[in-house]
C-alpha cells in the first residue's frame, strides 16, 4: 500500500465495500466497452477552448517586448511586472514547503535562474527560470499579449508525501473547476514544452491549475504521446503508449489526492484510502497487462473522482 505522512488537517476516509462499488461503477457498467473490446477506447470529441475573463488591456503589456533576449529576472525588477501580476494571480494560499500567498511562491521560484525573455510574433512572451532556492522549485509567466492573457506555473517537489514533483497553473482569468490542457491556448502549451525541455522539467508530471476561486483541480493530460504529423516518423508504438499510461496514471493519483483535500490550494498529504487500493485490484485484473485497456479504465476513475459530469 502506498502511504503519506498522517496530516491532522484531514480525517481518513472509511472504506466500504458499497463505496467502492459506486467508484467503481463507471468502469464496470459501460456499455460502450464490452469484454471482448477492452483494448480498443473509444475516441472522444476535444473538449471546447476555455473562456479567459477579465483580459488585460494589450497596452499593459507592451513594455514586454522591450526585455526581449534579456535575462527574466530583469523583468522582475520592473514595476509595471509586479502590477500585472496582481491582475494574473489568485489570492490563495499555497503550500510551496510552508503555507505561503501564492504570490510569494510565485515570485520565489521567479527568483531563480534566469532563463532569456522569448517574444514570438510579437504576441506571445515567455519568462522563467530554471531553477529555485529550494525544493528544486522553477517556474514561468506566459502572456498573450495581443488577446490580454496571462497564465503562471510553480514546479516543484513536494516533501510531504503529496504526489511529486508537481505543476501547478494559475491565472485569475480563469472561471472554471475543469480543465485539460487541450483547452488552453496551442501556443501556450507549445511554451511550456518548450520551458519544461530547458528548465529540465518532466515530460510527464503531476499537474494542477488554480482558477480565480483559488482551489486547486487537477490538470488533465489530454495528449496522445502517439500522435505525429502526417509525413513524420511515428514513435515506436510501445514507449508512446506507456507514456500515455503514465499521464493517465498521474491524472488519477493527482484527483485523488485533490478529493481527499478538498481541493485546497495549501494541501499536505496523508495515507491512501482502501477504496484506491482495491481500485488498482480490480482494474489489473481487468485489464491485465494491456494498456489501451489501463488507459481507458484509468481515465474512466479520474472522471468519477473529480465529479463525472460533462466536461465545462
Amino acid at each position: 500500500m502506498r502511504s503519506f505522512p498522517d496530516s491532522p488537517r484531514y480525517c481518513k476516509l472509511v472504506f466500504t465495500p458499497v463505496y467502492a462499488a459506486l467508484l467503481l461503477a463507471g468502469f464496470m457498467l459501460q456499455p460502450s466497452a464490452p469484454a471482448q473490446d477492452a483494448s480498443a477506447p473509444q475516441p472522444e470529441p476535444p473538449p471546447p477552448p476555455v473562456a479567459f475573463e477579465n483580459r488585460i488591456p494589450p497596452g499593459q503589456l507592451a513594455f514586454l517586448n522591450d526585455y526581449a533576449n534579456q535575462p527574466s529576472r530583469e523583468v522582475f525588477k520592473d514595476k509595471r511586472f509586479h502590477s500585472v501580476m496582481k491582475m494574473v494571480t489568485p489570492r490563495t494560499t499555497y503550500h510551496y514547503g510552508r503555507d505561503m500567498p501564492l504570490s510569494d511562491a510565485s515570485e520565489t521560484v521567479l527568483d531563480g535562474t534566469s532563463l532569456p525573455v522569448d517574444v514570438r510574433d510579437g504576441r506571445y512572451v515567455m519568462l522563467g527560470t530554471s531553477g529555485g532556492p529550494y525544493l528544486r522549485g522553477k517556474g514561468f509567466v506566459w502572456f498573450d499579449m495581443r488577446e490580454g492573457i496571462g497564465l503562471g506555473g510553480v514546479y516543484f517537489h513536494p516533501t510531504n508525501g503529496e504526489p511529486t514533483p508537481t505543476l501547478a497553473i494559475f491565472s485569475r482569468q480563469l472561471k472554471t473547476d475543469s480543465l485539460s490542457m487541450s483547452q488552453l491556448p496551442v501556443a501556450f502549451a507549445q511554451a511550456v514544452s518548450e520551458w519544461s525541455s530547458g528548465a529540465g522539467v518532466r515530460p510527464i508530471t503531476v499537474r494542477y491549475f488554480i482558477p480565480d476561486n483559488g482551489r486547486k483541480y487537477v490538470l488533465i493530460h489530454d495528449e496522445d504521446y502517439c500522435d505525429h504529423p502526417e509525413n513524420g516518423p511515428a514513435p515506436p508504438q510501445d514507449e508512446c503508449e506507456q507514456m500515455n499510461a503514465d499521464a493517465a496514471d498521474i491524472d488519477v493519483n493527482a484527483a485523488y489526492f485533490m478529493q481527499e483535500t478538498h481541493n485546497q490550494a495549501n494541501a499536505t498529504a496523508w495515507m491512501l484510502g482502501e477504496d484506491q487500493v482495491a481500485w488498482v485490484g480490480l482494474r489489473t485484473q481487468s485489464c491485465g497487462v494491456l494498456l489501451a485497456c489501463r488507459i481507458r479504465v484509468t481515465r474512466q476513475r479520474t472522471r468519477v473522482l473529480i465529479g463525472g459530469g460533462p466536461r465545462r
